[in-house]
Formats: structure tokens, sequence, C-alpha cells
């Protein structure tokens, strides 16, 4: 049962992910030949709408599938998502729509980011601590392909059919929402174990351990989705590439960032997810020094690989981040069983924040993904040049290792009677 839901839930997500990017393609398609001529920083304001809308559902989402079920609200989520699909299909080649048309489409896209929440606090049930790192890493790093996926097609598309006919990105989801919908109504379950009582989310926002992390997914998924948004855009900015030029590279680093994801989760859980995730912050901050200087030097080559570095490295940090969270609560359990609390009702509460806590810190850090596209369209709108956007990036990298060392890392291994595993032995925090 655990798998067949995982499975489906990769799946819903995937999709949502795509119809949720798939703006990081449309502004690729936007010109006068179409009779959409719109400024660098009104596309960027198109990818920002997506990305702030996604972020600001997916709190909801998580609450939603603890009310409502698993199986029930994905079916809802899904179909959900054929809004944003058919009006996109209908006005992207409308020549002369404007601009506050596209921002409306692009909020209701918001709803393919917040199936993440949801899908990522169902999967919990499923899956005993100890391999939710792997099976969070996979469900996500599965949903996350969906950037990858998107911006493939739109190359395809530009490639077999010129860089005029957009629409035909959106309406190749269509069936596939459909098909989602069908299959999860058939075949995915509603588990009791994720309802949440009254009150979890707001006893997880009392947990300064939930703002901590959230802070860390700001720097690893923010990054990640801001970047996915962005990528083509600043492409296009930074050396003039066409449509066809962006499109060629743009899927890269979303790809291979998907796939690094589950790594991330698996070393968490053989290393302690804040080590991994500190690793993460260091191949990041690396990532940024190689764009700044490919950025002075001109180098479209170096400039790409450096970029695509940063998705692998955000990649293995999601994976790790998200492993954080189930681990510090079940130490807080372990600690309240050790001081003579019941086991059962000590792990079941774990459970509930945890999955509370995945809501928390996936809607704080999808709005990373905001900040990123903000910092780039103040940065190539007012001095074409987006080299105080990385200087800003790297700076909050800076403070995220630092969160980790202070409060996760320094003094970490601790001998606890417990474990994850049932076994006695000396544990890496995180």
């Amino acid at each position: 049962m655990a798998r067949r839901n995982l499975a489906l839930s990769v799946l819903s997500e995937h999709v949502g992910f795509c119809v949720w990017s798939m703006w990081s393609v449309l502004v690729l398609f936007m010109s006068p030949r179409i009779g959409l001529d719109f400024a660098p920083d009104e596309k960027f304001l198109m990818v920002v709408v997506p990305t702030l809308a996604g972020a600001l559902l997916r709190l909801p989402y998580s609450f939603a599938v603890t009310r409502f079920g698993g199986r029930n609200w994905t079916v809802f989520a899904s179909l959900a998502l054929l809004v944003p699909a058919v009006a996109a299909t209908y006005f992207v080649q409308r020549p002369g729509t404007p601009l506050w048309v596209f921002l409306l489409i692009g909020a209701t896209a918001g709803a393919g980011g917040g199936n993440f929440a949801s899908s990522m606090t169902n999967i919990t049930a499923f899956y005993p601590q100890r391999h939710q790192g792997w099976a969070l890493g996979l469900n996500a790093g599965g949903g996350n392909l969906g950037v990858a996926a998107v911006q493939l097609l739109g190359l395809l598309v530009i490639s077999v059919a010129g860089d005029t006919h957009p629409a035909y990105v959106t309406a190749f989801y269509l069936p596939l929402i459909a098909l989602v919908s069908v299959l999860a109504a058939l075949r995915m379950d509603n588990v009791a174990v994720v309802r949440a009582g009254r009150g979890t989310q707001r006893e997880a926002a009392a947990s300064a351990h939930t703002w901590w992390i959230s802070l860390l997914y700001i720097g690893t998924f923010g990054s990640f989705i801001g970047f996915g948004f962005a990528f083509g855009l600043v492409l296009q900015s930074q050396f003039g590439s066409t449509p066809l030029q962006a499109a060629s590279f743009t899927f890269l680093g979303p790809l291979l960032g998907s796939l690094a994801r589950p790594l991330g989760g698996r070393a968490a859980d053989r290393f302690g997810g804040a080590r991994v995730t500190l690793w993460a912050f260091a191949g990041m901050a690396a990532g940024i020094a190689v764009l700044l200087w490919a950025g002075r030097s001109g180098s479209f080559p170096v400039f790409v690989a450096g970029f695509t570095s940063l998705f692998v490295m955000s990649g293995i940090g999601n994976g790790s981040t998200y492993k954080m969270i189930p681990a510090v609560f079940a130490r807080q359990a372990e600690a309240a069983v050790t001081s003579g609390h019941d086991a059962t009702a000590a792990f079941a509460r774990s459970r509930r924040l945890s999955g509370a806590v995945l809501g928390i810190a996936g809607a704080v850090g999808a709005l990373g993904g905001v900040a990123v596209n903000l910092a780039f369209r103040s940065a190539y709108g007012r001095l074409g040049s987006g080299e105080p956007a990385f200087y800003a990036f790297l700076a909050f990298y800076g403070l995220c290792a630092v969160v980790l060392w202070t409060v996760y890392l320094r003094g970490e291994r601790r001998t606890s009677p417990v474990s994850t595993t049932g076994r006695v032995r000396t544990r890496h925090v995180g």
C-alpha cells in the first residue's frame, strides 16, 4: 500500500510542478512575433506571481490533507490544475493580452505548488521515521522533476514547431491532469494517522525548530524553485540568448537537482540531515563564486555549469533539510519517553508535529523562490547585471551555515538510550 500511494503521490505532484513552473517556459515565447511584447522586468513578475501563490497555498494544502484525507485531497488538488492549464491555453496566444490577465492565470497556477505540501504530509503516514528521508526525498524529487519536464517540453515545441506556439505546452497537460485525477480517485488511500488534531499547526508554530528549519529550506528549496523559474530569463538578460538557446540549457539544472534530492535524503539517513545540509550550502556558495567569475568574464559555458551546480547542491539540501524535520521531533519523543511519558502518545505527537512542520517549512521555503526572482528582477531591471543578486544569495547561504552550526551541529554527538532504529547508539543530530 505504501509504495502504491507513493507512486501516485509522485505522479500527482509531478504534474502539479509542471503546471506551477510552466510560466518559466511560457515567458520565453512571449515576443512581438505573437503580439505579446513585455519588458524583462514584466516577465520576471510573471514568474514571481505563481511562485508566491504556490508558497501561500502550501500551508492550507498541508492542513487540508490532514482534514480530508490523502486520496480525497489529491483528487481535488489535481482537478484544480485544469483552471490554470485551460486559461493559459486560451490566452497565451491571443495578441494584445494585458499583463494583468497573465498575472491572474499565474496566480491560479500556484495550486500546483500547493500540491507539494499536501503530498509530503500524506506520505509521512505510510513510512516509519527511519525510512522517511528516502521516501520524502523520492516523493519530492519526482515532483521537482516537473520543473525539468515542462522545460524539456518547451524545448521540444520550440525545436519542432518554432517559438510562436506556446499553447502547445499548456495543452499537453490537459489529458494528463484528467488521468492523474482518475488514478488518484481509484487507487489512493485515506489514512487516519495523517489526520491532525486541533491546534497541531499552532503547536508546531510555537517550536523554534520549525522556524530554523524553515529558514534553511528558504535557502535550499527556495533556491531550487527560484532558479528553476528564472534560469531562462537570466540567460536572456545576461547573454541575450534566443528562446531556443535558453530552452536548450534550462532543463538540465532542474533535472539534475531533482535527481539529487532523494540522494540528499538518503545521505541524511546515514550521516545526519544537518551535516549534509551544511555540505550543500558550502557547495552552493562555491557555485555562486563560479557565477560571479563567469558573469564578469562573459563565459557562457562556465555560467551554465555554475548554475547547474547550484541546482544539484540545492537538490541535495532539499532532501537533507526535510529529513531533519522528523528526526528533530523523533528526538523530542525519545526524550519524553526517557522522562516517563507514554511512548505511544509521544511518538504519535511527533508524527503529527512532523506533518505540520512539513507544511509550514514548505510554505516558508517556497517564499525563497519569490525572493530569488524579485532579486533578479531588481538586479537586471535596474542595473542590467545579476551580480548584486548573486552577492545577496551568497550572504544568505552564509547565514544558513551559521544557523546549522550553532543550532544543530555544535556538540552534535550525544548519547541517547533510544535511537530512531530502536538500538542504543551514538546519534548525529539532524
